[in-house]
């Protein structure tokens, strides 16, 4: 996060984006990363079906082909086209995420009597823009805090805003900075929702649903978290 004092901004010790981490699957098997593995996963046929391949329980070269893809894609280390939980899991919050359509507060749990609120579903990776019960914008998928750096809960408001933030801590780029919890924000990256593990707190977003929440968001809007992301 930027340098607050040489904007003359409150000065806050800010945490913000780090570069992502790489999960080890402990229980895949143990090839270079550039290779394909001929191993079938434990969730083999979970992901043939996402992927739309044929859902036989048995890996071929064109399943890994497809699998390896997908971590790329996203992230997930090791790339070796290896049917995991982490592989998995990814895939099975996709789905959950589609299938919340256009109720993403259909269960109450984001206040419906604060007006225009920004609301984080950290169980779903997910946020959106309401007016008191109508959607303004969203759902969207959204990268939060991974485990020990988790985007804390509860009431709050955005404090400050920076189009231009650069983390003072981590020297990497914020675009599209609203601070909203003690240096957590949303922000901008240029990374995949997916992306394991996740922030060191901040709310990421992909470049266009940042600059929509820029516009639609301003100084002493309400921010409203809850849940809990999966794996912490």
């Amino acid at each position: 996060m930027g340098d607050i004092r040489r904007r003359g901004a409150i000065a806050l010790g800010i945490t913000g984006l780090v570069a992502p981490l790489t999960l080890v699957l402990g229980s895949a098997p143990a090839q270079a990363a550039t290779s394909c593995t001929t191993q079938k996963g434990p969730y083999q046929k979970q992901v043939e079906k996402f992927l739309g391949r044929p859902v036989d329980g048995k890996q071929s070269a064109a399943d890994c082909k497809a699998i390896k893809a997908f971590q790329t894609k996203h992230g997930i280390t090791p790339n070796i086209g290896y049917a995991g939980s982490v592989t998995w899991g990814v895939m099975d919050l996709m789905n959950k995420q589609k299938a919340v359509g256009n109720k993403p507060n259909a269960a109450g749990k984001c206040p419906t009597n604060k007006g225009r609120i920004a609301c984080v579903n950290l169980t779903l990776q997910i946020s959106w823009i309401q007016d008191g019960s109508r959607l303004v914008y969203g759902p969207v998928p959204v990268r939060t805090g991974r485990n020990g750096y988790e985007t804390r809960t509860g009431l709050k408001k955005i404090y400050w805003r920076d189009i231009d933030h650069v983390s003072n801590i981590y020297n990497v780029p914020m675009p599209y900075s609203q601070f909203f919890d003690g240096g957590q924000a949303f922000h901008s990256v240029n990374l995949s929702m997916w992306n394991p593990p996740g922030s060191h707190g901040c709310v990421n977003m992909t470049p266009a649903t940042a600059k929509k929440y820029w516009s639609l968001l301003k100084n002493g809007d309400d921010v409203f978290v809850y849940g809990r992301k999966p794996g912490t």
